[in-house]
């Protein structure tokens, strides 16, 4: 499978292409190849905080409460505890 590519020129202040040259020649790659898989890696990560906040919207604290109480669960094992001391304020 063939992936298509768009080229576009880049400007870059001289101290951050050096930088770049410097960073991408130790990691083995080339410039183009670095800044790719850091701009991969960057939608990665807001993608994914995108996923979770829309996660976090659509919860509710009352179906939420339902399924830790529901009949069936086993309760919390002591290492599932909170500590005392770092335990979050109650709602």
């Amino acid at each position: 499978m063939t992936t298509k590519v768009a080229t576009f020129p880049l400007r870059l202040p001289v101290s951050l292409k050096t930088a770049l040259e410097t960073i991408s020649d130790r990691d083995g790659t080339s410039i183009n190849q670095f800044l790719v898989v850091a701009a991969a890696e960057k939608i990665a990560a807001m993608q994914t905080e995108e996923f979770f906040l829309e996660r976090r919207n659509r919860a509710g604290r009352e179906a939420f409460r339902r399924i830790l109480n529901r009949q069936g669960g086993e309760p919390p094992r002591a290492e599932d505890q909170w500590p005392d001391s770092d335990a979050p304020a109650a709602d």
